[in-house]
This record gives structure tokens, sequence and C-alpha cells, in this order.
């Protein structure tokens, strides 16, 4: 596995348990983001618990690479999801930005696993 591959892992399994981790404990600031978007906080713990689930799938994926690439292929959809409902909730394309670029790491992560 390459150097890349380990430490985009590292990164965005550290971005996304911190992430999920506030979703699930529904943090004030989750909430708000949540009803933002009018969500559910129900719902909004269930994408925090698939957040926490990509987390430890990019860890284990350093040891079992295709659940690595798993992991990166459902941020890459979370994200795009993340995307859609920004757009649909009529937000700029700014608020989505974060969203754009996490997924852009996604997606470099399962290049550098397939690549390298």
């Amino acid at each position: 596995m390459s150097t890349t591959a380990v430490i985009l892992a590292v990164l965005l399994a550290g971005i996304f348990l911190l992430l999920g981790s506030a979703k699930l404990a529904a943090v004030p600031a989750m909430r708000q983001a949540a009803a933002h978007v009018g969500m559910t906080i129900t719902r909004y713990r269930l994408l925090g618990a698939l957040e926490v689930a990509a987390a430890a799938g990019l860890l284990l994926g350093l040891r079992i690479t295709a659940l690595g690439a798993a992991a990166s292929i459902g941020l890459l959809l979370l994200m795009a999801g993340a995307v859609v409902v920004h757009l649909r909730n009529g937000d700029p394309a700014a608020r989505c930005l974060p969203a754009v670029i996490a997924g852009a790491l996604a997606g470099a992560h399962l290049v550098a696993l397939v690549g390298g």
C-alpha cells in the first residue's frame, strides 16, 4: 500500500470519526445542521453511524485493502448525497464545498489503493 493511501486513510478516518461521533452525540451544532436541511435527529444519527463505520473501514483497510476501498466508495456516496441535499435545500454552492473536498479525498484514496 502506498504512503499516499495510508495518509489519506488516516486523515479521512480522523475527520469522519470526529464528525460522525458529533452526529451520533447530537451535539448542538449537528442538531442545527440537521434542522437546516430538514432532517430528523434520528436520520442524522444514522448518517453519523455510517461515517463512523466508514472511518473504521478506512483504518481496517490498512490491513484489508478491499475493506478500505469499500469505505472510500461509501464515503463518496455519502458526500455525493450531502451535496444533493444542500443543493435541494437552496444552499449556495460554497456550502457544498466541505462535502466536495471530502469526496475528492475519498476518491483520491480509492485511486491510491487501486493504483498503488
